[in-house]
């Protein structure tokens, strides 16, 4: 098992990729902290790692509320002792033509995105480093912070501005031994990609755009951040992991 005895925090881990990672980091051993607003389908996350015999605490947070914050790394620190690995998963995107965009379109992105991406980050590394321990911070970007995508100005600027954080962490932390790297995943079928996903037309559309001719799936993107998360990316630090079966490279 390669986390095996670990403690880590999951965040936006009801559903999608947080949900597949939550479950793919306890069956590699790990001790899993979930944590999210929807209550009902984080339950359901503990439940099945419960039954698998993994250990897990789940709390709803907010991660636009830094007393939630607080809980929450509390709550992992007290029960466990420390924090070995950090996913902020935690994300939205509403698509919205750039000049029909609110001010709170943009503020929630942001917010939501990228600046609880950065609280909950700093006060996990605070905890490690106040342990000595060499952890793992992930981000959980998107290959639309490498490349803008049409009518989404608000979510390419929050994952761009996440893999700037990651990268400004990963020299700021290094020397404690904490690795920050991001996940950039292009085309996942989740809850945000179910209307082109479902949709015969559209989905058959838009895998021409991708090399490997197939939409991923969320277990792809938790089989990286295991990778990441654990010590065979011991080496590897301030760098963006695109998973999107080519799409990024694509020309045309």
């Amino acid at each position: 098992m390669r986390l095996k005895g670990k403690a880590a925090i999951v965040t936006g881990s009801s559903h999608g990729i947080g949900r597949a990672i939550a479950l793919r980091f306890a069956s590699e051993g790990a001790k899993v902290a979930i944590a999210d607003l929807e209550k009902d389908a984080l339950e359901e996350v503990k439940a099945l790692i419960e039954q698998a015999g993994g250990e897990v605490l789940s709390i709803g947070v907010d991660v636009r509320s830094t007393a939630q914050i607080d809980e929450l790394i509390e709550g992992v620190e007290q029960r466990w002792g420390g924090i070995d690995v950090l996913v902020n998963c935690a994300g939205i995107c509403s698509p919205a033509p750039f000049l029909e965009m609110t001010e709170a379109d943009w503020d929630r992105h942001m917010d939501i995105n990228l600046k609880g991406a950065f609280l909950v980050s700093q006060r996990a590394a605070r905890v490690m480093v106040r342990n000595g321990i060499r952890g793992a911070i992930i981000q959980m970007s998107s290959v639309n912070g490498m490349a803008a995508e049409g009518d989404q100005a608000h979510y390419n600027a929050s994952k761009g501005g996440l893999n700037l954080l990651m990268m400004s962490m990963a020299l700021d932390l290094a020397s404690h031994g904490i690795r920050v790297n991001s996940l950039c995943p292009g085309m996942i079928a989740t809850r945000l990609t179910k209307p082109i996903v479902d949709n015969p037309e559209l989905h058959r559309e838009y895998v021409k755009s991708i090399p490997m001719g197939m939409i991923g799936q969320p277990e792809d993107i938790a089989d990286a951040a295991l990778f990441l998360a654990s010590s065979e990316s011991r080496y590897m630090t301030g760098q963006c992991l695109v998973v999107d079966g080519g799409q990024l490279m694509k020309l045309s």
